[in-house]
């Protein structure tokens, strides 16, 4: 097997050209089999085998940079740079990350979770190396769903200014998570479309290099004028009106002829984009005919492409979906809005049902919220439906184009809490503590399937800011007994005792239950509150909590500062009720990359972690 002799950095480099797709081959394979066991992302990194080669065989790693956007098609880059061995511990607690990550390697260069970065960072690089004299090359790699960022536009007009080498890989396969949509895919559709003038240009070229004596000198005066004979041919010429030098499209599946390009554009001494074109999913059929559904995959069986735990529980991205369309049959008001995950957020249905009514804005979040400001002002009903983590990229949105005026767009916030194997910069630990701090916001956060179905039906006739977290996986079906009509900025009783009352915002009501029985078989007396509203906070409730208990232990999936139990603890401090308070909540750090049980244990939100703290508490 060729794959066994790549083992550590620049082996790839002894491997002859006639082995190349060999390699190729074999990388997918294994990629195919590790993820089949370990989960990840599987039909973006079979996508970009070659084209990774490529960058390995034309640059001289790790001296030469190269920045993913995003990261999670970087696997292939972790095989060629001596992590091979590691994929058996990918995305577990502990293991190797499915994201690029400094620790792991000087090959490594910058962390990428979010897209649109690359370019930014690509660029910070650039000036670095241009203050210390560094010769290095660095490379962006950045996919054309990732191109439809802002972000990507700020850097693309930055980029333009400086007069040093950096090179920019369009990595495009026509797709993002789902399939593109938006201005930026319709003009690349246009640039794949006008491949003939690449084949032209070269034919003209080499046939007047041939006349003698006058043949260069034409060359050279065509040269001059050839913005004027590209705006003719490809419509547009988007990045070369920008100042960056554009070369494509090339075949991102073609190693010689990646190699070839990214060596001649090294050559230059300004910014060049380097269009490739990809297949998502290459090489595994199932990924090749339906690459959305294998951009993020849990562990599956290789001949059929299904997964190996068969889904037989509604998620709880599952139960907004069929909330959203109840509610929009009878008010035609109610539009959805997505940053390019209509499956993943549960607004295919809506899309499907409603199209005149769903927008799929693509990767851009902030534009997201914007947008949604702008419908909500015009009369309608908006939902932007958006993984927690995600919607951090849209706070200066939230805060003032939204909440300023107050606007009623709802945020169904998906992806609430601990999300596991993604790590870091996925973890939605954070949205607690920057939606709580804007005036206007209101938050709402349900203990189990059938209240985030009545929070979407109170949603639709609250006409302010509301944002509705809720987290991944199986919906919690318990408790279906409790179901007390929501009423705005109230609390839920479920058990009602004296001495502790353990208050729990959304999942961790579940877990507070669990707290329950076990302090209950040591003889304590327990209160559960669930504490539906985040913000505002339900004052009532803590003042009538004081009249019988001495302890408040709040519980949240979110980080400790910022979050509901402080807001709770800075309550009681200024009425200066008689009560001691315990946070329970994510610490102030960022959680790597793992299973969400394990993680829960190891950062202490898991029940038997918070009766030893309730224990230890009391003792004192």
């Amino acid at each position: 097997m060729v794959l066994e002799k790549i083992n550590e950095l620049n082996d790839i480099k002894e491997i002859p050209k006639e082995e190349y797709s060999v390699l190729a081959d074999e990388i997918r394979t294994f990629l195919i089999q590790k993820i089949s066991e370990q989960g990840g992302h599987l039909a973006s990194n079979l996508g970009v085998v070659e084209l990774t080669m490529a960058l390995h065989l034309a640059l001289d790693l790790p001296k030469d940079k190269i920045i993913f956007d995003v990261g999670h098609q970087s696997y292939t880059h972790k095989i060629l740079t001596g992590r091979k061995d590691y994929f058996d511990t990918l995305r577990d607690y502990g293991g190797m990350s499915g994201f690029p990550k400094r620790r792991e390697s000087e090959c490594d260069p910058f962390e990428t979770g979010h897209s649109s970065t690359s370019i930014s960072a690509g660029l910070g690089m650039v000036a670095a190396n241009e203050i210390t004299g560094n010769d290095s090359t660095i490379v962006s790699v950045i996919g054309d769903g990732a191109l439809t960022g802002g972000m990507a536009f700020e850097a693309l007009n930055n980029a333009a200014s400086i007069n040093r080498n950096f090179i920019i890989i369009l990595n495009d396969n026509n797709m993002s998570i789902s399939e593109n949509v938006g201005g930026m895919s319709s003009y690349l559709t246009s640039m794949r479309a006008g491949e003939f003038y690449n084949d032209m240009k070269n034919g003209v070229v080499d046939t007047l290099n041939r006349i003698p004596v006058i043949g260069d000198k034409l060359v050279d005066k065509i040269r001059k004028t050839k913005s004027s004979i590209k705006q003719l041919v490809i419509p547009g010429m988007l990045f070369e009106d920008m100042g960056i030098t554009y070369l494509g499209p090339v075949d991102g599946h073609n190693i010689s002829a990646m190699v070839k390009i990214i060596k001649e554009a090294k050559k230059l001494d300004h910014p060049v984009i380097i269009h490739m074109m990809t297949q998502k999913g290459k090489g595994y059929l199932p990924a090749e005919k339906h690459p959305s559904a294998f951009h993020g995959v849990g562990p599956f069986h290789i001949e059929t492409g299904q997964p190996v735990a068969k889904k037989t529980k509604s998620t709880w991205t599952d139960i907004f979906s069929r909330a959203i369309v109840s509610i929009a049959e009878d008010d035609d008001t109610i539009v959805a809005i997505t940053a390019a995950m209509p499956d993943g957020t549960g607004l295919k249905k809506f899309k499907q049902k409603y199209p005149e009514r769903f927008f799929d804005v693509g990767i851009a979040e902030g534009h997201a919220v914007t947008f949604a400001a702008g419908l909500a002002a015009a009369g309608m009903k908006p939902y932007f439906a958006v993984y927690s983590s995600f919607l951090q990229r849209g706070y200066d949105q939230i805060l003032h184009d939204v909440c300023i005026q107050d606007l009623p767009v709802v945020f169904a916030v998906d992806r609430a809490g601990l999300v596991g194997n993604d790590g870091e910069t996925h973890q939605g630990i954070f949205d607690l503590s920057y939606l709580s701090n804007i005036p206007n916001m209101n938050i709402m956060a349900p203990k189990n399937k059938y209240e985030l179905f009545d929070m979407i039906e109170f949603s639709k006739d609250f006409n302010h800011p509301l944002a509705i977290r809720y987290p991944r996986g199986t919906a919690f079906s318990g408790l279906k007994e409790w179901k007390t009509p929501i009423v705005f900025g109230k609390s839920e009783w479920i058990y009602q005792e004296c001495d502790i009352a353990l208050v729990a915002v959304g999942s961790m009501v579940e877990t507070a239950i669990k707290v329950r029985d076990m302090l209950k078989e040591k003889e304590y007396h327990v209160s559960v509150i669930n504490a539906r509203f985040i913000r505002p906070l339900d004052e009532e409730i803590m003042i009538e909590l004081n009249d019988h208990h001495s302890l408040i232990v709040t519980m949240e999936e979110n980080v400790l500062n910022g979050g509901y139990g402080e807001r709770v603890n800075r309550f009681v401090r200024e009425l200066k009720l008689d009560m001691d308070v315990v946070q329970i909540a994510v610490p102030n750090q960022y959680v790597e990359h793992g299973n969400v049980d394990l993680l829960k244990k190891e950062i202490g939100l898991d029940a038997d972690s918070i009766v030893r703290k309730i224990e230890n508490r009391l003792k004192l």
